[in-house]
C-alpha cells in the first residue's frame, strides 16, 4: 500500500515528461497549427484528460515546452568565447542556419503563431530568447568585462537582435553573406565594443 502510494506521483511526473516531449515532437513534425491535444494525448500514450490536468490548453503545454527547454535546437545556443561581437556573429548565422531547413522555418514560425494566441506562450518566448536567456546574460556580461560600455542598454540590444531573427522568420527571405556581422554592427555601432 505504501509502495503503490509511493509510485502514484512517480507515474505522474512521467506522465507529464511524457506529454511534453511527445507536444516537443508534434510541434516540431506539424506546426502549432495543426497541434491538437488529442494528437498529444496519442503520442504521449495517455488520456486527454491527464493532460488537462495539468494545462488547460495547446499553448499552455507549448508554454510549459519552451521553459523545459524542449522547443529550441542547440544551434540557438549564443556561444562564449571572449569576442563578444563574433559570439554574437556566429549565434545569428546558426539560427538563420536552422531557418533555412524548412523544419526550422516551420519551428519558429509556429512559435510566433503560439505566441500570438496565447500570452503565456509569449512570455516564455521572450524568457526563452530575451531577458532569462543566454543572450541576456552573455550581454550583461560583456558590459562587466568591458566589452561594451556600462551604459549599453542591454534588454534593447537583445529585443533588436531577437526582432531581426523574428523578421527573417516571418519574410523567409534567404539570409545574404554577411547579415549577420551588419545586424551586429547596426545593433551595437561599429565602435561600441571596447576591446579589439
Amino acid at each position: 500500500m505504501m509502495s503503490a502510494h509511493r509510485q502514484g506521483p512517480v507515474r505522474s511526473e512521467a506522465a507529464r515528461v511524457a506529454i511534453l516531449q511527445a507536444t516537443a515532437r508534434l510541434f516540431a513534425a506539424r506546426g502549432y497549427d495543426h497541434l491538437t491535444m488529442e494528437g498529444i494525448a496519442g503520442e504521449a500514450g495517455v488520456g486527454k484528460q491527464t493532460i488537462y490536468r495539468w494545462w488547460p490548453s495547446k499553448g499552455a503545454v507549448v508554454a510549459d515546452c519552451l521553459l523545459d527547454g524542449l522547443l529550441f535546437p542547440e544551434q540557438f545556443a549564443l556561444p562564449n568565447t571572449g569576442e563578444l561581437r563574433e559570439d554574437l556573429a556566429t549565434w545569428l548565422r546558426n539560427i538563420f542556419g536552422v531557418l533555412e531547413h524548412p523544419s526550422g522555418e516551420m519551428l519558429m514560425r509556429s512559435l510566433i503563431a503560439a505566441a500570438a494566441e496565447n500570452a503565456d506562450v509569449g512570455l516564455r518566448l521572450y524568457d526563452s530568447l530575451g531577458t532569462g536567456s543566454t543572450l541576456n546574460a552573455r550581454l550583461h556580461e560583456a558590459v562587466s568585462r568591458a566589452e561594451l560600455e556600462g551604459d549599453t542598454p542591454v534588454e534593447q540590444v537583445g529585443d533588436a537582435l531577437v526582432g531581426a531573427v523574428v523578421m527573417r522568420a516571418l519574410s523567409r527571405l534567404p539570409t545574404p553573406a554577411g547579415l549577420p556581422e551588419q545586424l551586429v554592427d547596426a545593433v551595437l555601432g561599429r565602435s561600441a565594443t571596447l576591446r579589439p
